[in-house]
């Protein structure tokens, strides 16, 4: 190995280790967060379980619309100009959350805090790993993602903490300056948008090779790509499994809490559903590297979806750690292969874009399904009538990767 591919090489885990530290905090701290300040808001200012779901929702359907120019916005400023941009909108909006005291303003501060998700988020750190990575793209996205994952680890006992010792408005303020502590220095001294910015080339590799690592020899433009059945299989497949996902963590602590378990009870699950999840990510970058992703892709969603069900008995302590850990472990298989398939469908030529769509589609279905649980709820003063429904929509989601047709390898 010659000098400069050693430093080049050396450079592109920097980029890793960016990547890393803008999921921890933008994403995982904030998304496994969240739902432990939500007692709190139904406790102190008297929202209700539907409402405290709605607001990042409420933030989606707003912010979707412009999500398709995100690709665009990337390729004409840089991801590092974009993450400055994030990290500012997801630091800036938790802290003032400590001082809100109506809804108008935690739905306006939400509504924030998606625009810095999008812009900080998996989308642009999903478009910077590509940029640095080809060979190993698989593996830097995974190393990347383990951020969210370790992120999500800590954001239970964190978040708990916190908000026994300070109160949850000191919690909030202490959580958004931590992120923007962290991340500023990280987006401004550490982050490269490109490899060509430090006149360094992504990792070695010649033409032959990309066909070889992607599975196809061409890549789509947006249109192309759009006007696939493959592409709607993925973005319908992701967005039932992360609906799912998302329904169970924004509304778990909650759960938990009525069949009796305490918060602190509650964040000792979380964390090893998380934990379980770390596993399950490592498990996955085995396992893509010796068989199909769809396939892999699909069963990690079936098991999730099938784990669910065990949801009715969690007041006997084995069908709950049962649950956290068979649950957990099959998310690792979330957002990590998404980038993977999509690429190896349709090739880098319009990635961004196309990821754009279909993560905004995932994210909607991450906070439109705790949204419906919680009027589920507030109508049957029950859960299981969600758990039954988003069941049916994981087994869907794993269904709809099974169908997609993948190139096959030369």
């Amino acid at each position: 190995m010659n000098p400069t591919t050693a430093n080049r090489r050396f450079y592109g885990d920097w980029i890793v280790v960016a990547a890393f530290l803008n999921l921890f905090f933008a994403v995982g701290l904030v998304f496994y967060g969240l739902p432990f300040f939500y007692a709190s808001l139904v406790d102190a200012l008297h929202f209700t379980r539907s409402q405290v779901t709605q607001g990042l929702f409420l933030g989606f359907v707003i912010v979707a619309p412009a999500s398709g120019f995100l690709g665009a916005l990337i390729d004409r400023y840089g991801a590092r100009q974009v993450l400055r941009a994030g990290v500012l909108l997801v630091a800036v909006p938790i802290a003032l959350m400590g001082w809100m005291t109506r809804l108008w303003e935690y739905f306006f501060l939400c509504v924030i805090e998606v625009a810095g998700y999008i812009l900080a988020g998996p989308i642009a750190n999903q478009v910077l790993i590509s940029n640095w990575f080809r060979v190993k793209r698989g593996r830097a996205m995974g190393y990347a993602y383990l951020g969210l994952g370790l992120g999500g680890v800590a954001a239970p006992a964190l978040s708990a903490h916190l908000i026994k010792e300070v109160g949850w408005r000191h919690a909030f303020v202490v959580v958004g300056v931590l992120i923007g502590v962290v991340l500023l220095p990280v987006a401004q001294w550490v982050t490269r948008s490109t490899p060509s910015e430090m006149g360094l080339v992504a990792d070695g590799v010649d033409s032959s090779q990309m066909e070889a690592t992607t599975g196809q020899t061409s890549s789509a433009t947006l249109l192309e790509g759009v006007r696939t059945v493959n592409f709607w299989l993925i973005l319908a497949g992701s967005t039932l499994t992360i609906g799912a996902i998302g329904t169970v963590i924004q509304q778990f602590v909650l759960f938990l809490r009525d069949v009796g378990y305490t918060t602190i009870h509650a964040s000792h699950v979380s964390t090893g559903l998380l934990m379980a999840g770390l596993v399950g990510r490592v498990g996955v970058g085995h396992l893509v590297d010796r068989f199909d992703k769809r396939n892999v892709m699909a069963l990690f969603y079936l098991i999730l979806a099938l784990a669910i069900p065990l949801l009715f008995a969690v007041r006997h302590a084995v069908a709950l750690w049962a649950f956290a850990m068979i649950f957990g472990f099959a998310m690792g298989a979330d957002y990590f292969l998404i980038p993977l398939i999509t690429a190896e469908c349709f090739g880098l030529a319009a990635l961004g874009k196309l990821l754009s769509l279909i993560i905004m589609a995932d994210s909607l279905g991450q906070f439109l399904g705790p949204v419906l649980a919680g009027k589920i709820y507030e109508s049957t003063h029950s859960y299981n009538l969600a758990w039954g429904i988003i069941t049916a929509a994981g087994v869907l989601g794993a269904a709809a990767i099974y169908a997609v047709r993948t190139p096959r390898r030369g």
